[in-house]
């Protein structure tokens, strides 16, 4: 059965009925003029006379009439039930699209749209002096583990679990929905500070709890970010997002949304509105500088760089948006879009006859990821790549923030096969000693020291004893910031390995690389390659 439309729908059932009363008036009114002009003009006798003298008595007629009617009132009432019902169901079912429209099918919260409805009142309560409000967002942490490890059936009912949790936790007046994926909202009405700090403390503690589902002992855990002030509803939403984000990437648990999260700057909340939406939406891009052999000039790796293409302000360097995405928790989706692409070009190149291995940085916040080697395992596997095309960054304060879950992960991701490096080498406070602990095989010095080895002696005896003390800790050394010939000469001394700078190449677009490498090792001179646009 379709949906009526607007021009043809049918009355309501309060509607119905009134037009059924405005018709049986009009039927009595016509019957009560009927019998006064009867009576008035003896219209039966005048009915009888003229029947007699043409088509004969009327009786037959008037009681097939009779019969006619009854038959007609009998039926008439039928279908009058049945319009009754039909105007029921058409309004039950419009109310059911209407709680449909506001519902997530899933776990019966509400969705978006049904969300956006009660925080607009809500928001509009508080501007008209109402109750005070406190806007919730939560995240569940791990529930991606228990997705991919046991499927997507046992993780909709883990989340059916969470939401009947949650649920249980709130007052009468509290609201809970359900964005999509793991992500829900709480909007605690009437709430002062203090009751909002003991509310999120049992939503925190209620999750922390285990969840049996499907006769197993689930355990995931959530990170709230709360905010209370705020103009608009999508302000105060994207607030509770940030200190969301805030605790998800401190493990803090809750946080409570402050102007600091801003970094003091009210544009930086829009900022990373922007970045979220350019990660979902594809906006980032990665560009790649190559590193050469110093002892044959041959290129066999290239390092990813990532730039976010701002549809407003243009291709944006990883200064400008790294430091926001390390601080709300937005690197490790950022991250993933890196790999991803990274592994797709690698695929590309081979596919060219390039075997390039190629290199991707990780923050700290992603080191510290223990499902980080799962996913790197399955983004090579769906590239059809061998783990040693793809070589982990990670720095010297990234490993020794949390040295001992770091060494987890770096150890699982050795054994995949994965490459494994030491960024920025000299910038941070590790010794030689201590990362030879780390299951590393490359060393890159700093660009800070090997860009003023030319002007400074101490730099020059820094830069080769670094290489010295790493070849005899078995590590291949890689030189950051070449960009010069007498740099190149000075660390192919030395016995450097490998170097990277703008006198071999700048970063460029995956479409160049092939072509770049290639006109590196075209130009390759008894020292090492000297690209002729940036031989000086």
């Amino acid at each position: 059965m379709g949906m009526p439309t607007p021009g043809n729908r049918p009355e309501t059932l309060t509607g119905l009925r009134s037009a059924v009363a405005r018709e049986a008036a009009v039927v009595a009114l016509l019957t009560l003029v009927v019998a006064v002009a009867s009576g008035l003009w003896d219209l039966p006798g005048r009915v009888w006379a003229w029947s007699r003298s043409t088509v004969g008595p009327l009786d037959d007629v008037v009681l097939l009439l009779a019969v006619s009617h009854l038959f007609m009132v009998f039926f008439g009432k039928r279908r009058a039930a049945d319009l009754k019902a039909e105007c029921v169901r058409r309004e039950q079912a419009e109310r059911d699209l209407r709680e449909r429209a506001r519902t997530d099918p899933l776990t019966g919260l509400l969705n978006r749209a049904g969300l956006a409805e009660e925080l607009a009142a809500a928001v509009d309560d508080v501007a008209s002096g109402g109750r005070e409000l406190a806007v919730v967002m939560l995240d569940l942490d791990r529930f991606k583990e228990v997705n991919d490890t046991l499927g997507h059936a046992v993780g909709d009912a883990l989340l059916r679990a969470v939401a009947d949790r949650l649920a249980g936790e709130l007052r009468q007046d509290d609201v809970l929905a359900r964005l999509g994926g793991d992500e829900f909202v709480v909007l605690l009405r009437g709430a002062a500070p203090d009751a909002v700090h003991r509310s999120t403390g049992r939503l925190l503690d209620a999750l922390r709890l285990p969840f049996e589902v499907d006769g197993l002992a689930l355990e995931v855990d959530g990170s709230l970010g709360v905010a209370t002030s705020g103009a608009d509803p999508a302000e105060l939403l994207r607030a509770a997002d940030v200190a969301m984000y805030a605790a998800k990437a401190d493990r803090r648990g809750v946080v409570v949304h402050s102007p600091e999260l801003d970094r003091h700057d009210p544009a930086q909340l829009r900022v990373f509105g922007d970045l979220r939406r350019g990660i979902r939406d594809g906006e980032l891009r990665v560009h790649y500088q190559p590193k050469a052999a110093l002892l044959d000039g041959q290129v066999r790796g290239v390092e990813a760089l990532v730039r976010w293409e701002h549809p407003e302000r243009g291709l944006l360097p990883p200064a400008e948006f790294i430091g926001l995405a390390e601080a709300t928790g937005l690197i490790r989706p950022l991250t993933d879009v890196v790999l991803a692409r990274a592994l797709a070009d690698c695929r590309r190149w081979r596919a060219e006859g390039r075997a390039l291995t190629v290199a991707v940085n990780l923050s700290a916040r992603v080191l510290l990821d223990t499902a980080l080697p799962e996913r790197i395992a399955g983004l090579l596997s769906d590239h059809d790549l061998p783990a040693a095309c793809l070589e982990l960054e990670v720095t010297e304060s990234a490993a020794m923030q949390d040295p001992t879950q770091a060494l987890d992960v770096l150890h699982r991701l050795r054994a995949l096969g994965v490459t494994l490096s030491v960024d920025d080498y000299g910038t941070g406070h590790a010794s030689l000693s201590y990362l030879s602990r780390l299951p590393v095989s490359t060393l890159k010095i700093d660009r800070s020291f090997v860009s003023t080895m030319e002007l400074d002696d101490d730099g020059q005896v820094i830069v080769r004893s670094t290489i010295e003390l790493a070849h005899a800790l078995g590590l291949r050394v890689v030189a950051e910031g070449v960009e010069t010939r007498r740099t190149w000469e000075r660390l192919v001394a030395f016995g450097c390995d490998e170097a990277q700078g703008y006198w071999l190449g700048r970063p460029g677009p995956a479409e160049e690389v092939v072509a770049q490498v290639a006109a590196i090792e075209s130009s390759t001179t008894g020292s090492g390659p000297a690209p002729a646009a940036l031989r000086s």
